[in-house]
């Protein structure tokens, strides 16, 4: 009896710890344009608004797209999904086969670049040049696009690099599946309680009681744009340090 409720216990934890999965959903075709950047071997897509650093060592490589402001929204479209194709109705340049792209936003195509194609209220992607010979030929410089936002498919958990200071925390979080776009992160401690954490910029997420942390194991709990649910328990371990990346779960 007493292996029964041993085992009993040990699924009680182990189904508490199990966090909610996104049901997130691809939705309905859009029409925009799209262009892009960064040379033939993407170089120029490195680093980006978004924070996300080298996009290879970060898991996103060249499937990557800087939004227009209409779809940026202030950095919130971070980390979301798009499939895109080209339009054959509005250009000569789409390559045959009716062929897809699906991109993550990494960064952010101001206001003023590329003729104005970025400038509010147009819908526009400023595609990875991989992307963009995916769909169309370079010549056709700008073409127009049927996008549609789609789930995040990521391979493992989502990362936790943890940068800052004695004075704050600063987490920067990759590779989210689901929704893929953070709009709330919470932290806590193996000994205190769950703490918000703010929007830094892009998806870095800090937390100014970064005395209160040290020593202790961190978890974290995330938030998507559709309300999905992921709680990384115990994701750095007490001796964690400054730099350091830790794996949680995934939507």
């Amino acid at each position: 009896m007493a292996m029964v409720w041993t085992l009993l216990a040990l699924m009680l934890v182990t189904s508490f710890r199990v966090e909610a999965r996104s049901d997130f959903m691809a939705g309905g075709w859009g029409y925009a344009h799209a262009t892009y950047y960064g040379g033939a071997d993407a170089s120029g897509t490195q680093g980006g608004a978004c924070g996300f650093g080298n996009l290879y060592s970060t898991g996103y490589g060249t499937n990557t797209a800087a939004l227009s402001a209409a779809l940026f929204n202030s950095g919130l479209s971070c980390g979301s999904c798009y499939e895109l194709a080209c339009d054959p109705n509005g250009s000569k340049y789409c390559l045959p086969g009716g062929r897809t792209v699906t991109v993550t936003a990494t960064n952010f195509c101001p206001h003023g670049s590329l003729g104005g194609w970025c400038d509010s209220p147009k819908q526009h992607f400023d595609l990875a040049h991989p992307m963009f010979v995916t769909l169309a030929k370079e010549v056709g410089g700008v073409i127009p696009i049927k996008f549609r936002r789609v789930p995040c498919v990521k391979s493992g958990g989502m990362h936790f690099t943890i940068n800052g200071n004695p004075w704050f925390l600063l987490v920067l979080v990759t590779n989210v599946a689901g929704a893929g776009d953070l709009q709330q992160v919470y932290i806590k401690g193996s000994n205190t309680p769950w703490e918000p954490m703010s929007r830094n910029w892009g998806s870095m997420w800090q937390f100014t009681g970064n005395s209160k942390m040290k020593g202790q194991a961190l978890s974290f709990k995330t938030i998507t744009s559709d309300g999905a649910v992921a709680i990384s328990y115990d994701a750095a371990p007490n001796n964690w340090q400054f730099g350091q990346t830790f794996e949680g779960v995934n939507f």
